[in-house]
This record gives structure tokens, sequence and C-alpha cells, in this order.
């Protein structure tokens, strides 16, 4: 007959917490990547500007509006 399991996926306590710790210790290393990343790209390009960070936008939409 078949086996007695309480858990509605059908693995073992043991296969559970073996794909939990697989698991944790994936995420963990994505959100390691991940918080590196946005380090590495904040330092290369800040994506909020400092106070006259839009400063530069002025002048060149001065620019257009004279062309255009």
């Amino acid at each position: 007959m078949a086996e007695d399991r309480s858990s509605l996926s059908g693995v073992s306590d043991a296969e559970a917490k073996e794909f939990h710790a697989l698991f944790v210790s994936s995420f963990t290393a994505f959100m390691v990547i991940a918080v590196l990343a946005h380090v590495l790209a904040w330092a290369w390009r800040p994506w909020i500007p400092g106070p006259k960070g839009w400063a530069l936008l002025d002048s060149v939409t001065a620019a257009v509006s004279m062309i255009g």
C-alpha cells in the first residue's frame, strides 16, 4: 500500500528541508549580486540627481525651443 505522507506536495520532511536550504542559499546569492549591481550602477551613473542635477536640462530645453 502507499506510504502515509502528511504533506500535500508528496515530499518528505528531509526533502523539504533540503529544498528549503537550497532555495534560501540561491535567493541570498541572487540578492547579493543584485545589490552589488545596483551599487556599481549608482557609482557609474546616479539615477537621483543632486540639487543642481537638472540644471543642464534647462539650458537644453531653452536651446531646443529657440530652434523649433
